[in-house]
């Protein structure tokens, strides 16, 4: 037996373990895949090569990967299902008096005062719609990260009295004795124009759910790191269980769906906030009243 042959026979065997060893490893990964696309559990812990190893490891996280987004995808696929239904019952009250006030106007029985309180119910519901589509947008738009701001070194007394400038028609309505507690004029990291529209929120759901002649309050309390803005009222309060769920979008207690609302603004306000790094509590007695507090940096 010479030499040549003998380096030839290794060569071919050499060879021959090269293809048996390639195809081991080329049917483990077609089974690997099959289980990917299959969505299948991929379990081969008895593979202790080297090099197989390696790929089976990869081929699993690829999977868990495509596991997750799939997962994600149908979350927002419900998520989006539930945004459209908790919408279109939003929009369906003010869109069916919108209808009924346009027949009532359309009568030629009524008389003047008549065609004009009508018209200005219609007015109402055209504003009250405009605000929901508005709040919606703005919801949507924040939770997809397409409204960006930045937070500045601001007065807060500059934001508090704008707000409160938004709702003081609705107090002098309802005559409720407003009082903003003396404090120093601080500098806080916040965006004027989003953190006015959280006061405004706040101040509104204070205005609605208080009695006619009650009180609303503001403190501004400076801490180390950050400064605490209360807003205290003496309405309905709200039930212990309540406390969480109220921050939840659309969501409204049954106790007061006799008041008009959409369960918007208190989770509007939470997603500005979160753009700010400041945060949102509240605290309430049912049947005394409430006090919601927003917390944002010193600047």
């Amino acid at each position: 037996m010479t030499v040549s042959f003998i380096l030839a026979a290794l060569l071919a065997a050499a060879v021959g373990y090269a293809i048996y060893k390639n195809r081991k490893m080329y049917r483990l990964i077609d089974s690997l895949l099959d289980c990917v696309l299959s969505q299948e559990k991929i379990s081969f812990s008895d593979i202790k090569e080297g090099e197989l190893s390696a790929v089976v490891h990869k081929i699993k996280r690829i999977q868990e990967v495509l596991g997750r987004q799939a997962e994600r995808a149908e979350e927002e696929k419900e998520q989006v299902k539930s945004l459209v239904s908790n919408m279109s019952h939003q929009l369906k009250t003010p869109l069916a008096n919108l209808s009924v006030y346009t027949d009532i106007l359309c009568s030629h029985e009524l008389d003047a005062q008549k065609k004009g309180e009508t018209a200005e119910k219609i007015k109402k519901q055209v504003e009250k719609l405009d605000w929901m589509i508005s709040s919606l947008t703005k919801m949507m738009r924040l939770e997809q990260g397409v409204i960006v701001f930045e937070a500045e070194k601001l007065s807060i007394r500059k934001t508090i009295l704008d707000a409160v400038d938004m709702v003081y028609e609705k107090i002098e309505k309802k005559e409720i004795t407003l009082i903003s507690e003396p404090y120093d004029d601080i500098v806080l990291l916040h965006n004027r124009r989003w953190t006015a529209e959280v006061f405004v929120n706040i101040l509104e759901n204070a205005v609605k759910y208080t009695e006619q002649g009650g009180t609303i309050r503001i403190r501004v309390y400076p801490y180390e790191m950050c400064t605490e803005i209360q807003f205290i009222d003496n309405g309905c309060g709200i039930h212990e269980e309540e406390m969480t769920e109220i921050f939840q979008r659309f969501y409204r207690s049954r106790e007061v769906s006799h008041i008009e609302g959409s369960g918007i603004g208190l989770y509007l306000s939470n997603l500005i906030l979160e753009k700010e790094k400041g945060y949102l509590i509240v605290r309430s007695v049912y049947g005394e009243g409430s006090c919601f507090s927003v917390f944002l940096r010193n600047g």
